[in-house]
């Protein structure tokens, strides 16, 4: 009453307070007011609740959108995360395949490595072989010489006494002699030598 007597003007309150007075002169009147309070009352109490659902729908559509954010950055978040993993997964196997990789090349290295101390390795038995084959083709011309010079082919092998074979070409003939360092002295070693050479 007190928002509608801010409203009127002193007449119509003044005409309102008669058609009230009136009315409540009649008792059914008065029944129809009170039913039309409780009217009131009650579409006062509805109002009331349908403003308070209206405002508890309002909290919930908003708990509703705020919900719909954070599931729409939980959503971003987990896409986020899936390409991470999937990115993580790949550096993964990026770094399997370098190790495999580095490996291989490891391998390969030591490979390189044997195949090269083997070429070294054969490289200096060639170069001994030839180096052999030099010396024994010196001393193949020595004893050829010496053959030529006193008929006398000394023995190489043994440096523990002094032999070898005299060759008489004309006869044909091939004498073998020795003689020990330890019993003869080297003079008379040499003149048993070339007694030798110079005998008939």
């Amino acid at each position: 009453m007190g928002d509608f007597s801010g409203k009127m003007n002193i007449e119509e309150l003044l005409s309102y307070g008669n058609d009230l007075v009136v009315l409540l002169k009649d008792q059914n009147d008065v029944q129809t007011l009170n039913q039309c309070l409780q009217h009131f009352n009650a579409l006062q109490s509805s109002c009331h609740d349908d403003f308070s659902n209206v405002h508890l729908v309002q909290d919930y559509e908003k708990k509703i959108e705020e919900c719909r954010v954070k599931t729409e950055e939980a959503k971003a978040r987990t896409v986020a995360d899936d390409e991470m993993d999937i990115l993580e997964k790949e550096v993964e196997e990026e770094l399997r395949e370098e190790h495999l990789l580095m490996e291989e090349i490891r391998l390969v290295t030591n490979q390189i490595n044997e195949l090269d101390r083997q070429r070294i390795s054969v490289q200096e038995r060639k170069q001994a072989t030839k180096k052999l084959e030099q010396q024994e083709l010196r001393a193949q011309r020595k004893l050829s010489m010496y053959a030529s010079v006193t008929d006398i082919i000394p023995n190489m092998d043994d440096h523990s006494k002094i032999s070898g074979h005299i060759v008489d070409r004309n006869k044909r003939v091939v004498q073998k002699f020795e003689l020990d360092p330890t019993k003869t002295s080297s003079f008379d070693i040499c003149n048993d030598i070339w007694n030798m050479i110079n005998s008939p």
